[in-house]
């Protein structure tokens, strides 16, 4: 899989995002080079960047501040640096 990196202690997850679901979740592996993610948060003025940023944070039990947008603004596929986590709510297997 491909969906993910380590670089020195910082994961990095390229996510498939689904926008205006019923549910914030960690939904699974999507392809062979993203991990899917629906968010309740409608896709407009950054709305489901804010709430992608809370739900990882959340997740991988990490400060806001310790999640970052790298690239994907403005798109479905997103990529996400994580600063040092020590919980990870989905298994990472190469």
């Amino acid at each position: 899989m491909s969906w993910f990196r380590w670089e020195q202690d910082d994961l990095i997850l390229k996510l498939r995002i689904q926008p205006k679901a019923s549910r914030d979740s960690l939904v699974g592996p999507y392809g062979e080079n993203e991990y899917k993610i629906t968010l309740t948060a409608p896709p407009v003025d950054g709305k489901a960047n804010t709430q992608l940023v809370k739900f990882i944070a959340k997740a991988f039990r990490l400060p806001r501040s310790s999640v970052k947008l790298i690239s994907g603004e403005a798109s479905r596929s997103k990529c996400v640096r994580l600063k040092s986590p020590q919980h990870l709510p989905i298994p990472l297997e190469d």
